[in-house]
Parts: structure tokens; C-alpha cells; sequence
């Protein structure tokens, strides 16, 4: 196991809170995250049968077996332990008493946000960053592999190829996750709309548009789209919205939170047939978007990333911090042209006029790190090396 940059929020929650719920996407290293950092913890999973079977039994005594502190995994199978924990905190507070994991949004839940308030901390887990991965040892790997393996744990810690191991996590997916929820009961029609959204990653979101590809209503695709975010599959990323008058695009922005799944998705079977791929750009910002969006996320903070459109000017990436904003554009070859720094020049003088700081910079696939158009250009695999919170 690899040292994760979400431990010491995970840590500082536990001594805030009698419960922390640990969420994100299926194998992104929940289970071996806990078990790591509370080794003397039991550890239950509820997608045991014999263990959920327990709780339906008697909520009451499983939890008063394991008041002193327990993992309970896969929390979503048993939601009815909610009210009778719900109750068991309130009669003690203890703090770092119980922590819950599971694969899916607990803000989903009605259920779940009775409780949550007040009671309860929560971190999301999600696939490594490229830092983190670096800590798996080995050689470092070129752009077009990185982009092509993805960030999922279990590759990169059993060496399993990764266009084997996200084939099977794609069928898991659809077959065990997706069966279960009520608003997805053509499954074969999702795995080609999985698909379809691939296609669209670094694009605004135009329901309409995917729906008809798709052959679905345009409130399904808007559903099986939530699915996926749910999921921690896909982020939609909001439009920036300064108070500028000008006519501009306030469509959210998809991007695949894991660039191998996406190109599973999209059929590249190797490294060397994404160097051609037309969409290896959009695939790139992508991976730009979701490595900032894990940076912050691991911290403990709630990532505020937003993009711009406007007529003439667009900026792939913006990171809001209230007063001051961090400018990305994200292009994945190894030459930087002076028109990649406009759209970064021309919003962030706008913005500096309104009395703004503003950091530029260019993410590339080069190696070489320098400063040119008012914006740092920084390396792909140098990029974490920037704060970005």
C-alpha cells in the first residue's frame, strides 16, 4: 500500500467527528486505505452476506458488538443501519468511533443528509494522483502511457495490463452497480452511452445532443449521466461567471475523472494508437482536470474548478480561491505556440482590472520548465509540483 495524500484529513475528521464516511469510486483503495491507517480496527463488509444478514437481524447488537470502533465497508447494502446509528451516536459521541466506505455519493440519499449534518465527516478517496502513483516505484512513464493506463490502484500495484483490468471493471460496473439503480434498466444502452459521454470528455455537456446519439430520451441521458457522477466516473465542471458583459457559454464542462477508463471506453487499445487519436487533446485536458480536482480533493477540501467560453475566448481550467484564481489551459503536445496563452491573457486582464490576482499557466506535454506569455508553462508530469489550493 502507498501512503495517500488523503491521510491526514482522513485523521483530522476522525478526531473531529464519532463517524467518517469514506467514499469514491469502486477500486480506487478505500478498504486498503482504512485497513492501513487503523490496522487494529475490525473491518466488516456488508457485501458479505453473512455480515449484512447480521445487521438486518439485529442492527442493535451489531453495533453495540463493535462500539468501541469499527470499518464497516459497503455501507449502501445496508441502509437501514443509518437510524439505529443514527441513534447510537447521539447517545455517545464518542469521536472517531465508526468509519463507513462505500462506492457512491451518500449525499444521494435523503436518508444519509437527515444524519449527516453535525455528526458526521466525510473524505472522498479517489483513484491516485500522479504523484501518488510515482510511489509505486518503477520506471516513469511516458505522457501517451499514462494517459492510456489510467490511475486506478490495482494496475499499478499487481502490474494486471490496464486494458484487461478496465475491461472487467466496466463490465463490474454496469452489471453490479448500475443493475441496482432504478433509473438504468437497459443495460446495454448505458454501456454504448459510456461510450458516447467518452467521446464528449473535455466537451460542454449538450443533453440534447447525447440523447440523440444515444437513441434515449433526453431525461434518461440526463439521468444515466448523474449515474455516473454518482459514481465518481465523470465531473461536470460548472462555467466561470465573472461580471463581465459579454456573450458567454454557461454550459458545464464533462471530463473523465480516470483518462484510462476513457480510452477504454473509446476503444484505444495501446499507447501508441492514442499518439493519433483525435481526441487525444480533449483526453489530455481531462487528465489535467482531474489530477487538479484529486490534488484538492485529498487535501480535505471541496475542489471549486470551473471553465470560460465567451466569443473569441476560452480557458480550459479555473480554479477558484474567492480573490484569486488559477488559469490552466491544457495541450498535450510538446511545442507551445503563442495563441495558446490568449484566452488566459485576455480574461485574466479583465479580471486583474476588477482587483483579482490571477495565475497562469500552461500544462504541456513537453519537458521543459519556463515562463513565457505571462503564464508559467510547466511540464505534465511536473504539474503537482504547483499548488493548486
Amino acid at each position: 500500500m502507498i501512503a495517500r495524500n488523503l491521510a491526514e484529513a482522513f485523521l483530522q475528521r476522525l478526531r473531529r467527528y464519532p463517524l467518517v464516511m469514506v467514499t469514491g469510486p469502486r477500486q480506487s483503495g478505500k478498504t486498503t486505505f482504512c485497513r492501513t491507517l487503523l490496522p487494529d480496527w475490525p473491518c466488516l463488509s456488508l457485501g458479505s452476506l453473512d455480515v449484512r444478514t447480521h445487521v438486518q437481524d439485529d442492527p442493535v447488537g451489531f453495533l453495540r458488538e463493535y462500539r468501541h470502533g469499527a470499518v464497516v465497508e459497503e455501507v449502501q447494502w445496508a441502509p437501514q443501519l443509518v437510524d439505529y446509528l443514527l441513534e447510537a451516536v447521539d447517545d455517545d459521541p464518542t469521536l472517531g468511533r465508526f468509519v463507513f466506505t462505500g462506492p457512491e455519493h451518500f449525499g444521494l440519499s435523503p436518508v444519509m443528509n437527515h444524519w449527516l449534518a453535525g455528526r458526521a465527516g466525510t473524505v472522498q478517496l479517489l483513484p491516485p494522483g500522479f504523484d501518488e502513483l510515482a510511489r509505486f516505484g518503477g520506471s516513469p512513464p511516458s505522457l501517451l502511457k499514462a494517459l492510456w493506463t489510467g490511475a486506478y490502484p490495482r494496475i499499478h500495484d499487481r502490474g494486471i495490463p490496464a486494458d484487461a483490468w478496465l475491461r472487467d471493471y466496466a463490465t463490474t460496473f454496469v452489471e453490479r452497480d448500475v443493475r441496482s439503480l432504478r433509473n438504468v434498466t437497459d443495460l446495454g444502452a448505458f454501456s454504448n452511452f459510456m461510450g458516447l459521454a467518452a467521446g464528449r470528455t473535455a466537451t460542454e455537456v449538450n443533453l440534447s445532443a447525447i440523447a440523440a446519439d444515444a437513441g434515449v430520451r433526453h431525461n434518461t441521458a440526463k439521468a444515466w449521466l448523474a449515474v455516473l457522477e454518482a459514481s465518481f466516473l465523470i465531473l461536470r465542471i460548472p462555467a466561470y461567471r465573472p461580471n463581465i458583459r459579454t456573450r458567454q457559454i454557461k454550459a458545464p464542462k464533462l471530463h473523465f475523472l480516470d483518462s484510462g477508463f476513457a480510452c477504454h471506453l473509446l476503444g484505444i487499445r495501446s499507447p501508441e494508437e492514442l499518439r493519433h487519436h483525435p481526441l487525444r487533446g480533449r483526453i489530455f485536458e481531462s487528465w489535467v482536470a482531474a489530477e487538479v480536482f484529486k490534488a484538492i480533493t485529498h487535501w480535505g477540501e471541496v475542489p471549486r474548478l470551473r471553465h470560460y467560453r465567451a466569443a473569441g475566448t476560452e480557458v480550459d481550467l479555473i480554479v477558484d480561491r474567492g480573490t484569486r484564481l488559477i488559469m490552466a489551459e491544457a495541450k498535450s503536445g510538446g511545442t507551445v505556440a503563442p495563441r495558446f496563452f490568449s484566452g488566459m491573457r485576455t480574461l485574466g486582464e479583465s479580471l486583474e482590472r476588477a482587483g483579482l490576482a490571477v495565475d497562469r499557466r500552461l500544462i504541456y506535454g513537453g519537458d521543459h520548465l519556463h515562463r513565457r506569455g505571462g503564464a508559467d508553462v510547466v511540464p505534465w508530469n511536473r504539474m503537482l509540483e504547483k499548488a493548486w489550493n
